[in-house]
């Protein structure tokens, strides 16, 4: 899917459409101390099986792309909702 590099949108932070640059939102690191990571440590510990079981049903064959766009004028960025991609290629 081609997506321009810029993009003429509403910005929250000034309240106005203006334009935005566009790029893809990438994962950040989890957080360690979370409590999601916490109990996943505390399962997996010591001898035993997985902490879920196996997935029976087929796996989704894309991922979701979640956009970050970037407002000219304030400098602000947040994202546009996340849609299902194979392939995302910025240009004109």
């Amino acid at each position: 899917m081609l997506i321009p590099k810029k993009i003429r949108t509403y910005c929250p932070s000034c309240r106005r459409h203006t334009e935005h640059s566009v790029s893809q939102l990438k994962k950040r690191s989890a957080r360690k101390l979370s409590w999601g990571q916490r109990q996943f440590a505390r399962v997996t510990a010591g001898y035993g099986s997985q902490p879920r079981s196996e997935q029976k049903k087929f796996s989704k064959t894309t991922k979701k792309v979640v956009l970050l766009l970037r407002c000219k004028e304030c400098k602000k960025a947040h994202t546009h909702r996340g849609f299902r991609s194979k392939n995302v290629k910025f240009g004109e």
